[in-house]
């Protein structure tokens, strides 16, 4: 005859039974975050070749952000537009420099409907966001989570894509492997920064919309609630309007960079200290990058 189980067995079988869900949902987690990672490098991986692409055609890297009064023919646009040709969307580009023929106004739609295309290599597969255009003030724009790094701050314009840059690749005297060009950034919460495409930024200067500082600045003038920093390498979330002033990831523990000479590392949280020596392409700073 069957013995029945007792409460107290019950109760062990189903504790037991819990703890083997929730270690095998967290293993599932772990492969998840560890393949959305690692599409994530590969990502700007795509990226920091697009870039060595772009100044072996053209002797310079691109423009951060290109200005309303600068030497530029499309104001505002940003250094991921530019790369269009060299991930494999030419056909893009040539959309985009017939739009701004037409008219040198990017929110402008017509002719500017590209904006609001997405493009998968320009958006980290752990933010559901970049999966999607996203809206602002009526219109849609392809988001991104990667930013150029214009050096500790952008005014400094220390680094290699901030406002009318044009660097050369021999002017990161601190060494290319040494100098982070692109960094893990997701958009704001308000969707209003952080475009692929073009972006006013703060002053009309494309800061924390396509390139951002390791020091990053808050202006006040849009967002007076946020403090005005110098903001830090740390965790952040994407409910938080002040996070878009720092380079932060949906990752765990730390973000993804893209390197000048087209490595790409993930920086734990720890290694804030040594930013702003590797956000500079001439500051005769020496610091290893601790991943």
């Amino acid at each position: 005859m069957h013995k029945a189980y007792t409460l107290i067995e019950t109760i062990v079988v189903m504790a037991i039974f819990a703890v083997l869900v929730a270690l095998t949902l967290s293993g599932v987690q772990r492969v998840r975050e560890s393949a959305a990672r690692a599409s994530c490098q590969n990502n700007l991986r795509q990226q920091g070749l697009a870039l060595q692409q772009y100044s072996n055609a053209h002797g310079t890297l691109p423009a951060g952000c290109s200005t309303q009064g600068g030497p530029n023919s499309m104001p505002m646009l940003g250094w991921q537009a530019r790369l269009l040709p060299y991930i494999e969307q030419p056909s893009l580009w040539e959309q985009t420099v017939a739009a701004f023929k037409s008219d040198r106004n990017f929110s402008h739609k017509p002719p500017h409907e590209c904006a609001a295309v997405v493009i998968p290599v320009y958006g980290c597969p752990s933010d559901g966001r970049t999966k999607s255009a996203q809206s602002y003030n009526g219109n849609y724009y392809g988001p991104t989570s990667y930013l150029g790094v214009s050096g500790t701050q952008s005014f400094r314009r220390e680094g290699v894509l901030f406002v009318d840059s044009s660097v050369k690749m021999t002017d990161i005297i601190d060494g290319a492997s040494n100098t982070i060009a692109i960094g893990e950034r997701p958009p704001s919460a308000d969707s209003r920064f952080g475009w692929w495409y073009a972006g006013l930024g703060q002053e009309a200067d494309g800061d924390a919309d396509m390139h951002l500082g390791v020091r990053g600045l808050n202006n006040r003038t849009l967002y007076p609630k946020c403090a005005v920093g110098p903001y830090h390498f740390k965790a952040g979330t994407v409910t938080d309007q002040c996070d878009m002033f720092h380079y932060w990831s949906l990752h765990t523990g730390g973000a993804n960079f893209a390197f000048a000479d087209g490595s790409v590392r993930f920086l734990s949280y720890s290694a804030d200290a040594i930013l702003p020596a590797l956000s500079t392409r001439a500051g005769g700073e020496s610091a290893a990058p601790a991943e």
